[in-house]
């Protein structure tokens, strides 16, 4: 959860075109060399800037806090056409932070969609500027839960062009958001445990705010027709159900708030998806990108309608979440998660640019060999044979920890 302003319409009065322009947000956590998460980002932002900030803005990227004090939040200063830009800037950012957290602080960077063994009283709510919003949340939600305090996610923006543009767009993210987890799942383990899900982040991320359900709603976006119904039925109604609670202005009304799969940024002219868990490394969240980019691009060309319920997408964004490559699902152009995920990486493959076709083998890999949530399990329940739970968890977290810098996915 951030509330600083993208760069995205950083050409001024103009636009970009229709998924011309990518702006990630990453989120890592601040560990130690055992994997213990270190809730002192504020004693960074103050000993690099001088005083507590949010962010930190640098030649290509900014890095700040997010709502957890052990988390980090690292995005580029200005939307990316090229994902080879992309990786380059993004890689070069972490490799700034990883040696001021290595000389400062004797830390490191971490990714994956949730902290493998973090105890929930091992780190705090930012406490700093912004307090008074996450106070709000306290107060209407209970934050001390994995669900809040332990939750990482790699955001990305997509631009449009219009509003007819967007629709289209948005109600295709639903049905593409439902099955992405099947690649983008990375926190099956937490609590220091192998859990039942392969995507626990999501499944946290799917009753966190059970308070006020509108919010998040069946997490997979409502099929819509026009920004006025987006804002009268989606944002209207969260909004409704959160003044009913007593809520603050400060969270009435605000698209951000929306926790949904994929949500309309109206100040940046862009979609925010949200459904996808941090990966190992920065390879691996382009690789994503551009699968996603290319496969929009692709459906859009083909003229694909909207052939799938939406309460079929909720049911089997369900099981994806829970199950993985192996979910049992309804979609007609197949009948498992692997299958669909095989045809949908067909589409992108006929539909990408050459500099988008040399991230699409990552995806390829993960289809055949599993998310990377899968491939950490399979590596944790091998390691523990030997070395017991708590090694075995150390052990893969500590070579995830050498992807991020090496930038290189985790098979």
């Amino acid at each position: 959860m951030q509330f600083a302003r993208s760069n995205f319409s950083e050409r001024g009065t103009g636009t970009y075109k229709n998924l011309e322009a990518l702006g990630p947000e990453h989120e890592f956590s601040v560990v130690d060399e055992s994997l213990n998460p270190l809730p002192i980002v504020d004693r960074i932002m103050k000993d690099f800037h001088g005083r507590i900030v949010n962010f930190i803005e640098q030649p290509t990227f900014t890095f700040g806090k997010e709502l957890q004090m052990h988390v980090m939040e690292v995005k580029p200063n200005k939307p990316f056409t090229s994902p080879v830009e992309f990786e380059e800037t993004m890689h070069n950012a972490v490799l700034n932070l990883t040696e001021i957290l290595a000389r400062g602080y004797n830390a490191h960077l971490l990714g994956t969609g949730m902290h493998p063994v973090l105890r929930l009283t091992d780190t705090r709510v930012w406490p700093h500027r912004h307090r008074q919003i996450y106070r709000e949340f306290s107060r209407i939600f209970n934050l001390q839960q994995h669900g809040w305090l332990n939750i990482q996610s790699f955001q990305l923006n997509l631009s449009y062009a219009d509003e007819k543009s967007a629709m289209l767009m948005h109600n295709l993210l639903a049905v593409v958001c439902t099955y992405l987890p099947t690649l983008a799942a990375s926190s099956p383990i937490f609590g220091g445990n192998l859990a039942l899900s392969l995507d626990n982040r999501l499944r946290f991320y799917m009753t966190n705010q059970h308070e006020v359900p509108s919010i998040v709603g069946d997490v997979i976006p409502e099929y819509v027709n026009s920004f006025d119904e987006y804002r009268k039925e989606i944002i209207g109604r969260y909004t409704f159900d959160l003044a009913k609670t007593g809520a603050n202005k400060l969270i009435l009304g605000k698209d951000w708030v929306n926790s949904r799969a994929a949500i309309f940024r109206f100040d940046r002219k862009a979609i925010e998806i949200r459904v996808m868990d941090e990966q190992e490394c920065i390879k691996s969240d382009v690789a994503l990108s551009c699968f996603i980019r290319a496969l929009l691009r692709g459906l859009i060309e083909n003229d694909e309608g909207i052939c799938v319920p939406h309460q079929v997408l909720v049911r089997d964004f369900r099981e994806v979440v829970k199950n993985g490559r192996g979910a049992e699902v309804r979609h007609p152009k197949g009948r498992t998660a692997r299958e669909i995920c095989r045809y949908l990486l067909k589409v992108a493959s006929e539909h990408s640019t050459d500099e988008e076709r040399r991230y699409l083998s990552v995806v390829e890999k993960r289809i055949a060999q599993g998310s990377l949530a899968e491939v950490i399990r399979k590596h944790v329940m091998k390691d523990a044979r030997k070395a017991g739970m708590k090694e075995a968890i150390v052990n893969v977290y500590s070579r995830l920890g050498k992807s991020l810098i090496e930038n290189q996915p985790y098979f």
